[in-house]
């Protein structure tokens, strides 16, 4: 069996985290974006993957799913095993994706044998997929999720220019 790709992810904000943060690449340091509503909170260390870029101009984006939160800043070497593609419509009508890649820390003690996004519980995809609707509809947008991929879609996808 072919291992997954490994990625560095870098954690904006974290697992049970009210607010969202976003590294600023000019400052070299963490902003405050926005206050989630009272109740809404990350479901698990959210961020990006440095050096890539999405349709959005932004770094990709990346969901960790692991057993303990950890903190803004924290680079997190991560197993890929998959990508749920997305569709998010802004406030001005724009439609761009927005995917988001879901990654497994390699020092994972609860998901060491996980490869691919078809072995998570579904329970936990689903908590994942509601977070990012809710979030971005609290935000006046529409987030949309096109597909569930596999971990080979989802290296395809980092790979793509």
């Amino acid at each position: 069996m072919e291992k997954n790709k490994i990625v560095t992810a870098m954690v904006e904000s974290p697992k049970g985290s009210g607010q969202k943060f976003d590294f600023d690449e000019t400052e070299g340091r963490f902003r405050l974006n926005k206050i989630l509503p009272a109740g809404l909170v990350f479901p698990f260390d959210f961020g990006m993957i440095p050096g890539t870029k999405g349709e959005d101009g932004d770094p990709l984006d990346i969901i960790i799913i692991a057993e303990e939160k950890t903190f803004p800043g924290c680079l997190i070497d991560c197993r890929i095993i998959g990508v749920l593609e997305a569709e998010q419509t802004e406030r001005d009508g724009r439609t761009v994706r927005n995917d988001r890649f879901v990654g497994i820390p390699e020092v994972s003690q609860l998901f060491p044998d996980i490869q691919e996004l078809a072995q998570l519980p579904e329970s936990i995809l689903n908590q994942v997929e509601h977070f990012f609707k809710n979030y971005n509809e609290q935000a006046g947008k529409i987030f949309r999720i096109i597909a569930r991929q596999d971990a080979a879609t989802a290296e395809r996808s980092l790979t793509a220019p």
